[in-house]
């Protein structure tokens, strides 16, 4: 039997899925971000083939899923992660605190959401509220939000963040007829961070969106701030806000201990799919 040539082996790995998908990862690992339809021509196999394999390497950890392709590891380990990794990072986690957040929003209330993929989540799962006045700078909320959830929407304006896709500027919404600043006073403020930590509080990147969300938090009766457990025990650049800031924490799971009791020494309730039906009876 004759041994096989460099291009015949090259394309019999494309074809055999071991070999295909160790390709495949080393590339992306190469260029550092794909789409599936280029994979899909590169490796000459369908783009529902290569979703499967891209999946399969996301949970292996070998790269990171993104709307339409991927990302290298490497790539997806900056601190400043543009929104359509971050779309794809800890997405079950955040549909989980999306749909435990709308159920702390009143009907016939005024809420306050920041920027953030986790917004998103929330957006979809207010779905069954009526009558809310919402007041966003995530410019990528107006799209998810049912238009029968809402009676007034409004976006802050500001410079965009490309990074984030949210505006950053003052929390004020201008009468157009007298070019006067209004201010505004809602009953809940949502709040995505970047990090909680029992030292460092609620934190984030930049310093431009940390003031607007502090800004926001001041403007609420009541603060929830939304976070996932990868965000558990960590401090980025620029504080939000201490811990005792807001009312509630909406994650996954249970923080560590250290952090739990820094939570409830500051009369934070932290809200999980485990807890919430206390938290909501005590509401």
């Amino acid at each position: 039997m004759s041994e096989l040539t460099g291009a015949e082996d090259d394309g019999r790995s494309h074809r055999h899925p071991a070999g295909r998908k160790a390709q495949l990862a080393a590339y992306v690992t190469e260029v550092g971000q794909v789409t599936v339809g280029s994979l899909a021509e590169r490796f000459g196999v369908s783009i529902d083939t290569i979703r499967r394999d891209l999946d399969h390497l996301a949970l292996e950890g070998l790269l990171v899923r993104t709307y339409g392709g991927a990302v290298s590891a490497a790539v997806s380990s900056r601190v400043e992660k543009a929104v359509d990794v971050r779309l794809g990072l800890q997405a079950a986690e955040k549909e989980k605190i999306g749909l435990l957040a709308s159920q702390l929003v009143r009907d016939d209330t005024g809420i306050i959401m920041n920027g953030g993929t986790t917004m998103l989540s929330v957006a979809r799962a207010l779905s069954g509220h009526r009558d809310l006045t919402i007041a966003t700078n995530n410019i990528l909320v107006p799209a998810e939000l049912d238009p029968a959830v809402w009676r007034e929407l409004y976006i802050f304006g500001g410079s965009v963040r490309s990074t984030t896709l949210a505006t950053t500027g003052a929390t004020t919404l201008r009468v157009a007829t007298g070019g006067a600043d209004l201010d505004i006073r809602c009953e809940l403020a949502l709040i995505a961070v970047g990090a909680v930590s029992s030292q460092g509080g609620y934190t984030t990147n930049n310093v431009g969106e940390a003031a607007m969300m502090a800004e926001m938090m001041s403007r609420a009766t009541r603060v929830a701030i939304l976070a996932d457990s990868s965000k558990f025990e960590k401090q980025l650049f620029a504080q939000v806000a201490p811990l005792a800031a807001a009312d509630y924490l909406v994650t996954n799971a249970a923080p560590p201990k250290e952090l739990r009791d820094a939570l409830a020494d500051a009369g934070v309730q932290v809200v999980t799919p485990e807890s919430f039906s206390e938290v909501a009876k005590a509401g």
